[in-house]
């Protein structure tokens, strides 16, 4: 599957210092000041309403990661999936009357386009679960081969053979410090478990399986759904949580450096793919795990149901710079919840016109002290809102030695030009700001 265009990324004199970010399952910052090429995955969407601002959220901040390694010097391997066969589309198609192909097509190159315009860069692969599906099901065999998972005969209507993988058998089986044991990733209780798997796309009352909280792997066809060759497992098709597995695995070193997505991943989603992976390799899926934050709108929840959701192609649409967007998005650290206002959007656009015009007059000699400074914020677990305080103080300094300058015939000159460029290469580079 093809990815969007990236845009060139304007080289910066010096380099970023050793970056720390917040592990989501160490529960603490870890440095990343070691040798070899930082790697990265990020799940990606299940493509019917492409992009709201949580996903516009996440992927920014996932962007800031991949900047700033870069401005260390790292050559950064990137991968991101797209879950183009799953419940959440089939039911969407049905509802709209579309046909699911159609759907996840319009909506992924709708996703691509809005990525693009954010100025977020693209993964090296981008990678749909149906063209996956040929490295998946030897994947689910394994797990059967090994025993770690189970067929299901049919109940209640169902056809036999659903594969589930099992939980119990997988943490046994797991040795070692760097072993997966079911909640090694998430930290939770098994109550809290339970009610997140459901919330989530799990099924605990699934009759015939092992476990409640037992996640599906293979999905066998039924009548009236799209389904694939699955070898032994039969036609069907697979499960979401073995979907990233599987690319990852394929694609990124093992363990590659960081997993990241939204905070609503965590569990069950990153904690299945991590049991996946050790019970595959004996190796854990990730060196680290990251997460974003969640996003409501005016205080409430976003969610598909209420009808609340604030899309980035409709801001586009309506004419407003995605360079705007994103400093509104900036304006939160990425691990916070927030809510989008109006409000703060309107701050976002006000501060991006205060910038683009202090920009044009900048002081002679500012420009490498706030390239230092906006590295050292960025390098503390991205810590964007501290870089545009810093780059909201500069503007403001910026902007007053100018008009000091329109009132004293002493003082010469709109502005320093190299200043200028390095500071517009500067929010370029580090914040993905185009001014």
């Amino acid at each position: 599957m093809k990815s969007w265009k990236s845009r060139p990324v304007p080289q910066l004199p010096g380099r970023m210092p050793t970056v720390r970010l917040f592990d989501s399952a160490k529960d603490s910052l870890v440095a990343f000041d070691g040798p070899g090429e930082p790697s990265m995955y990020v799940c990606g969407i299940t493509p019917y309403d492409a992009t709201h601002m949580g996903h516009a959220a996440s992927y920014v901040a996932f962007d800031l990661l991949n900047r700033v390694w870069r401005d260390a010097g790292k050559r950064v391997s990137y991968v991101q999936n797209v879950t183009d066969i799953d419940d959440p589309l089939l039911e969407r198609a049905t509802a709209t009357g579309m046909d699911w192909k159609e759907l996840a097509a319009s909506q992924i190159e709708l996703f691509r386009s809005d990525m693009e315009a954010l100025n977020i860069l693209p993964p090296d692969h981008y990678v749909g679960a149906v063209e996956a599906i040929p490295m998946i099901v030897p994947a689910i065999e394994r797990l059967l081969e090994l025993g770690l998972a189970y067929r299901v005969p049919g109940t209640a209507g169902e056809p036999d053979g659903d594969v589930y993988y099992d939980v119990e058998a997988a943490s046994k089986h797991s040795v070692g410090a760097d072993a997966w044991t079911l909640g090694s990733i998430s930290g939770l209780g098994e109550a809290e478990m339970l009610e997140l798997f459901s919330e989530r796309g799990g099924d605990p009352g699934r009759a015939g399986k092992r476990q409640a909280l037992d996640p599906l792997l293979w999905r066998v066809a039924r009548e009236g759904e799209p389904s694939w060759a699955g070898g032994e497992l039969g036609q069907g098709r697979p499960g979401w949580h073995i979907e990233c597995t599987v690319i990852a695995q394929q694609y990124l070193p093992a363990p590659f450096t960081v997993q990241g997505g939204g905070s609503d991943l965590i569990f069950p989603h990153h904690e299945m793919g991590a049991g996946h992976a050790y019970s595959l390799s004996g190796l854990p899926l990730a060196q680290h795990f990251a997460h974003a934050g969640m996003v409501g709108l005016d205080g409430e929840k976003m969610s598909k149901s209420k009808g609340n959701l604030v899309l980035v192609s409709k801001l586009r649409a309506a004419g407003e710079q995605p360079s705007a967007i994103r400093l509104a998005i900036l304006a939160h650290h990425y691990r916070t919840d927030w809510s989008w206002t109006e409000a703060e959007f309107e701050e976002a656009k006000a501060r991006l016109a205060r910038w683009t015009l202090a920009v044009s007059v900048a002081p002679e000699g500012s420009g490498a002290g706030l390239v230092a400074t906006l590295r050292s914020e960025m390098s503390q677990d991205l810590n964007a809102p501290g870089a545009l305080a810093a780059v909201d103080r500069w503007a403001a300094s910026a902007l007053d030695l100018h008009e000091s300058k329109l009132h004293d015939a002493e003082l010469q000159g709109a502005g320093s030009e190299l200043d200028a460029a390095l500071i517009s290469d500067a929010l370029d580079a580090l914040l993905g700001i185009q001014l």
